[in-house]
């Protein structure tokens, strides 16, 4: 199965020095962790709210303690584990064939597996702070804890994750188009490009190779060199490091 693009893939990452890994929600759904998107028709019936309209920052403001009943049990997966995707990256940045992983994601996968350079656009259910006095909070802390997560001094805990109406983080953004725009191979996996203005990052590429790695079309005609329609960690796992 594949044999022939994963040969392809393979011969492309021998040949590359200076790899960037850009990933969306398919590299973790192999970890079971769903795209909120996707959310089931009893989330739907029960909430009356789109995953969108809950996952802003207006709806965080106006229905805080909806927002984290959504949340909490919808986008904190705290008991996940790396696939082989996410190992096998960390595998090809270790070997100095990978420069960068930027990921829409928010689970801090890519870290746990050993990745170092790991450029988070939409940040990490991982941190939390309090907008009061700014103390940070660990994941568990806010898993755990019941309704609205509360600071020591009273104040209400926010993730640190973007969220729809927020912007993303400039420096996040700079360092990101920096490594897509010096990269030799860019190699896209899991995501169908549709969020923006991430998606179109890759339009800073100027290198050799152009890889795509999803299971359904991607919504961005990219002119890649090679494109899988496979699970990602599937795919990545049967390359190897050398």
């Amino acid at each position: 199965m594949y044999e022939e693009e994963v040969s392809r893939l393979q011969r492309i990452i021998d040949d590359s020095g200076n790899i960037v890994f850009f990933g969306g929600a398919g590299v973790s759904t192999e970890s079971n962790i769903p795209d909120f998107r996707s959310a089931d028709g009893l989330y739907l019936q029960k909430y009356k709210y789109s995953p969108e309209q809950i996952v802003s920052h207006s709806f965080f403001v106006s229905r805080t303690e909806d927002f984290y009943e959504f949340y909490k049990n919808k986008m904190m997966f705290l008991d996940a584990k790396p696939n082989p995707a996410h190992c096998k990256l960390a595998q090809l940045e270790t070997a100095g064939k990978l420069t960068a992983v930027i990921t829409q994601n928010i689970d801090g996968l890519h870290q746990a597996a050993g990745s170092r350079n790991v450029l988070e656009l939409h940040g990490s259910i991982l941190r939390n702070y309090c907008q009061r006095c700014g103390k940070s909070y660990d994941a568990a802390y806010v898993k755990n804890s019941e309704g609205i997560p509360k600071c020591s001094c009273g104040g209400t805990i926010k993730p640190d994750v973007v969220l729809y109406e927020e912007s993303l983080d400039s420096r996040t953004v700079d360092k990101s188009i920096r490594a897509i725009s010096e990269a030799d191979t860019l190699i896209i996996g899991g995501t169908s490009l549709i969020v923006y203005p991430a998606a179109g990052f890759i339009d800073y590429f100027r290198g050799r190779h152009l890889v795509v790695i999803n299971k359904s079309a991607t919504a961005k005609e990219v002119g890649a060199e090679l494109t899988i329609a496979a699970p990602i960690g599937e795919v990545m796992g049967r390359i190897e490091v050398r």
